[in-house]
């Protein structure tokens, strides 16, 4: 009997033909992960406008890609091991799914008038999706080792909402004040307007939210944040490095501002200087900035060279990849994501494009609303749009008055929203609601409409606005009672959760008011109430939402 030779033995040996090489299997996977995005588009537009239009959430563009990079970075210490896991593919159904309902419908957490969270929140779908690619492809192993990158998803919008009004606005105030005090010590006499520091009455600078540093101090911590993981800080390195680091850029932000007041008090000898100030506010705050970075990166590798401040690297013991068959039908599973998604964003930019669409949205932008020029006993007195300062449309109005006299109702309809919370935007403005709750009346077209109503007194009159959002033929916009917690939401319409050619839901907002602000709460509302009543019994929503709905 002869023996076989040691080279022999082991696991028979697959033909080369069978599979691919481990880092062109795991490049494969992130181009399907990528070319994936399009199964989220909705999420992915929104981000880029965010991240486009807010220069504060601008530092959120690059973590999709800092957070690609560091998970293949982690892969390749694993040999690109492909031992995927099914529940990354359920994972993935269900955010898709989610989005895909979230593009109907309306779910909006209100944990106070000043914060509000929209559901699934894009940070949310951003993990939820990465976590379901590294799921399927990498398998628990990875996403365990991976868990930094992935759980940085989330920082996709870097900023939200109540930060913004909660502490972005105090640090402001804080930062005028820093300038004040050092102009005022320097014996240079301003003007009493607390946010405008004025040299001369035609000179001076204006101390805007975005001076106040918070958009220096969070590049800064995610800076921070990213190089301790790549040097492998322990726990109470790394927070201390990210904390020092945020505090870096407000320290270096207020040594700005002390430095701008020198270039504004020299630019009153050098009137050449005064038309360049604001280029020199961005030279200023650039070259500050540089040397924050340079001193950052200095205590990161001195802290890199300290073995006390790291953690050990734990060699990967070899895994095998599963089955070929395994991994192609994964391969297919994300493929076919790709290309559904792919398939829908492609399909619905032909199709506006061959319309005219876009150019027809782009001249929205202006133009006025399409509303009939009466309804019922009401009549149209005039419209006008409601746009951002970049030109964006948020609403269309138009006033309407009863020809016999009364209460005039301001109706909006919104093209691009995909629902209008009112006690947000009061919120900004510091005006809370004297009263809240769910409106139910009827209109010409649908009976029981409900929306989310409130009620403010400015000091010199009352005011009722009430929200819905119709999606198809149906309108409808619930809330739960609330002084501070609740729900606004809407009921997605079955037919345009089922098609590939989906119809946005368009929010609307009427508003009537009362001059007379010392009128009884209950009173005043039950009149207006009555008006917009009045109102929605002549109008049909679904005529009027039906030319927005498919944009």
């Amino acid at each position: 009997m002869s023996t076989l030779p040691a080279a022999d033995l082991g696991p028979y040996p697959m033909p080369r033909v069978a599979r691919l090489s481990p880092p062109y299997a795991a490049g494969f996977a992130a181009i399907l992960a990528i070319l994936g995005v399009c199964s989220i588009w909705s999420t992915a537009a929104a981000l880029w406008t965010l991240w486009s239009m807010d220069a504060l959430k601008s530092i959120g563009m690059m973590v999709p890609l800092v957070s690609l990079v560091l998970i293949l970075r982690v892969w390749r210490s694993q040999n690109w091991q492909m031992e995927g896991s099914w529940w990354g593919l359920v994972v993935l159904t269900v955010t898709i799914a989610a989005v895909h309902i979230r593009d109907q419908a309306v779910l909006i957490l209100v944990v106070s008038p000043k914060w509000a969270v929209y559901f699934p929140p894009h940070s949310l779908v951003a993990f939820a999706y990465g976590a379901g690619v590294v799921l399927l492809f990498g398998g628990p192993r990875l996403f365990r080792a991976a868990l930094f990158p992935i759980v940085l998803l989330w920082f996709v919008n870097p900023i939200p909402h109540f930060f913004n009004v909660l502490v972005d606005l105090p640090l402001q105030r804080v930062s005028a004040h820093v300038a004040r005090a050092f102009a005022i010590a320097l014996g240079q006499p301003l003007s009493p307007d607390q946010m405008r520091l004025m040299f001369t009455p035609t000179f001076g600078m204006f101390i805007a939210p975005g001076c106040n540093g918070i958009r220096g101090a969070v590049t800064m911590g995610f800076i921070a944040l990213i190089a301790g993981y790549v040097y492998r800080f322990r726990w109470y390195a790394h927070a201390a490095v990210v904390a020092g680091a945020v505090l870096l850029g407000y320290l270096f932000n207020f040594v700005r501002l002390c430095t701008l007041v020198l270039y504004y008090i020299v630019a009153l000898h050098f009137h050449w200087l005064r038309s360049r100030a604001e280029m020199g506010d961005y030279i200023i705050g650039a070259c500050l900035f540089l040397v924050a970075t340079l001193l950052l990166f200095y205590v990161v590798r001195r802290l890199g060279e300290s073995p006390r401040q790291t953690k050990p690297v734990l060699s990967s013991s070899p895994f095998s990849s599963t089955s070929r068959w395994s991994y192609k039908l994964r391969f297919a599973a994300m493929f076919l994501i790709a290309t559904f998604g792919c398939y829908g964003f492609a399909r619905a930019v032909v199709i506006a494009e061959a319309t005219g669409e876009f150019a027809q949205i782009r001249a929205d932008q202006r133009a006025p609303g399409k509303f009939p020029p009466r309804m019922g006993a009401y009549t149209l007195v005039r419209t006008w749009n409601e746009n951002l300062n970049t030109g964006t449309l948020l609403f269309h109005w138009a006033e309407y008055a009863p020809v016999n006299g009364g209460a005039h109702i301001n109706l909006g309809i919104s093209p691009v929203l995909g629902t209008h919370d009112t006690l947000i935007c009061h919120s900004a403005r510091g005006d809370d609601p004297i009263w809240q709750n769910e409106l139910t009346t009827s209109t010409a077209g649908q009976p029981n409409v409900s929306f989310n109503g409130a009620m403010f007194n400015n000091s010199t009159s009352l005011s009722l606005e009430a929200t819905t959002v119709c999606s198809g033929s149906s309108c409808g916009e619930y809330a739960t009672d609330r002084s501070h917690f609740g729900f606004v939401y809407s009921k997605p319409n079955s037919q345009s959760l089922l098609t590939q050619d989906p119809q946005r839901p368009i929010p609307i907002m009427l508003r009537t008011e009362l001059g007379d602000d010392s009128l009884p709460a209950d009173y005043a509302r039950q009149q207006m109430s009555a008006s917009l009543s009045t109102f929605l019994a002549s109008v049909d929503l679904n005529e009027l939402t039906r030319p927005y709905r498919h944009r």
